[in-house]
């Protein structure tokens, strides 16, 4: 397997990559000898959401974490490029100056550390994006628990906390893995207001969720995994318009 090439410039792109405010193109990742990014190809343009879908095992979560440049799985082939730049050639830490901002479905919230304590550390890397007040003005409950520590937080709260710290970076692609989770409808219902605002505010944005409904009626694009590999690349409303193809992929 040849190694990633870290001469890559953006002549390299193909024409409908240059178009796109964010492309991922042919990647293939691996956790250890595991095969498990075969060959995704995607893009979104600037202000998009995408829906990432499939089964469980299809490699959704595997994607983003390839996307956000973390260390497992390994890249092993393709490109990732955002707003022009060459992120497949990016360690994690570069990728996130660059303004991709992953919430990972753990949420990853640092324990002793209160709401805004965890806010606030956010910001100090460089690249800050939103400022505490610009944050608790679309996060009013976080306002409210300002001074709680993060971790005693409900799920939901911990999910607008995830979200708001990735927010307190300088953002160009929002990456959620599962947002919905474990969450009782009513605060899904919270979550998919602020998601409806992000979407407002024209924040480039990739979410992983098992609710496949409630991120189509959300996205404008839709792209289904089966195996690691692309099965569907299309629109979101294409995907709630067939029965056939959701039954398939998605059991829906």
């Amino acid at each position: 397997m040849n190694a990633i090439s870290t001469q890559m410039t953006a002549q390299t792109v193909n024409n409908d990559n240059q178009a796109a405010f964010f492309s991922v193109s042919d990647v293939h990742a691996y956790y250890g000898e595991s095969y498990i990014v075969q060959g995704v190809s995607l893009d979104v343009a600037h202000g998009e959401i995408l829906a990432l879908l499939g089964r469980n095992g299809a490699g959704k979560t595997s994607t983003l974490r390839a996307i956000a440049r973390l260390d497992d799985p390994a890249l092993q082939k393709g490109e990732i490029w955002l707003d022009g730049q060459p992120v497949h050639a990016m360690k994690s830490f570069e990728a996130a100056r660059a303004g991709i901002q992953l919430v990972p479905e753990d949420r990853r919230i640092i324990q002793g550390l209160t709401v805004e304590e965890n806010l606030a550390l956010a910001q100090v890397a460089p690249g800050a994006g939103w400022d505490l007040d610009r944050i608790y003005g679309h996060f009013p409950r976080l306002a409210e628990r300002r001074k709680q520590e993060g971790t005693t937080l409900s799920g939901g709260e911990q999910q607008m906390l995830a979200i708001a710290r990735a927010l307190a970076r300088d953002i160009k692609l929002l990456l959620l893995d599962e947002p919905y989770e474990g969450l009782a409808p009513v605060i899904v219902q919270e979550i998919e207001r602020i998601l409806h605002e992000i979407k407002a505010l024209g924040i480039t944005t990739v979410i992983v969720e098992q609710n496949a409904v409630a991120a189509l009626k959300l996205a404008d694009k839709a792209v289904i995994l089966d195996t690691g590999e692309v099965a569907f690349a299309g629109t979101a409303k294409d995907v709630l318009d067939n029965e056939e193809l959701r039954q398939e992929y998605l059991a829906i």
